[in-house]
């Protein structure tokens, strides 16, 4: 089972790429961030009879701010698409604290075990418009996994907050910056500390490289961040002890791709 989650900072401006990184990853699941569209603006390929044959998607867009066919930008917005071989039709569902298009559940069975899937493709604000908007996106969030136990689910996307300082460039390390300070990160702990190992969430990109201080998935456009490798890792693929378990590859494509963000691929078990 291949998992890509990708925050693409505009679907329109990445859709050559994304179709390559289909065609080369060839995941059964892609959860997308920042599609910043409506479905009616989505490139032909990506919607209507002509989009992605192989995969059931879920488009949850938003745009904002006027009212003209072309000239507005958007911002938010996520999708999740299932590979049609791997999954049935899934179902569409978001939580209560879901705002601004933020966050989409995809309810699918597995075609090959009946397992029950859930996978949520998630944009967490950044806060620097609404900084008690994101406390409170993230407060909700600390009690989400109880309402998906039961289910193998798996939480991905942007997240907005990085965990550690080691999860920073030594270079970019603030303790007043947004997405990095105290009161965020303890919020963020609690996914992680829960007694019950049914909703306890493990970061899989950490557990699969504890020591790794040069794991990041955002760079600034500015001053060749990227290609010096100086970022933060704000995107993650969580799910419960038990999944986790069966991860065997976490990889950023670092070099992939013209969005601010990397595509993150992680690899189950069967």
């Amino acid at each position: 089972m291949k998992l890509v989650t990708w925050n693409v900072n505009g679907i329109r401006a990445r859709e050559a790429e994304l179709l390559r990184l289909l065609d080369e990853e060839k995941p059964d699941a892609v959860l997308l961030q920042e599609v910043k569209a409506t479905l009616d603006q989505l490139p032909p390929t990506l919607y209507g009879l002509m989009g992605l044959p192989d995969y059931h998607s879920l488009w949850h867009g938003h745009l904002l701010r006027g009212s003209r066919r072309d000239g507005v930008a958007g911002y938010s917005g996520v999708s999740a698409h299932l590979r049609k071989t791997t999954f049935d039709r899934p179902t569409e569902a978001h939580p209560p604290f879901d705002f601004e298009t933020r966050v989409v559940e995809a309810h699918a069975r597995e075609r090959a075990t009946g397992r029950e899937w859930v996978f949520v493709s998630m944009y967490v604000p950044n806060g620097g418009k609404d900084y008690q908007a994101k406390l409170h996106f993230l407060e909700q969030l600390a009690s989400y996994p109880p309402a998906l136990s039961g289910k193998t689910f798996v939480i991905a996307g942007d997240l907005n907050v990085a965990r550690a300082d080691a999860d920073v460039h030594r270079s970019q390390r603030k303790p007043d910056a947004i997405g990095q300070r105290a009161e965020e990160r303890a919020l963020f702990d609690e996914l992680f500390v829960a007694s019950d190992p049914a909703v306890r969430l493990v970061d899989v990109g950490r557990a699969l490289a504890p020591d790794d201080k040069e794991l990041f998935t955002w760079w600034p456009y500015w001053k060749d961040s990227r290609q010096r490798n100086v970022g933060w890792r704000i995107d993650y693929v969580l799910c419960p002890p038990e999944l986790a378990g069966r991860a065997t590859s976490h990889r950023v494509l670092r070099e992939f791709g013209t969005s601010d963000h990397a595509p993150v691929v992680v690899t189950f078990d069967a």
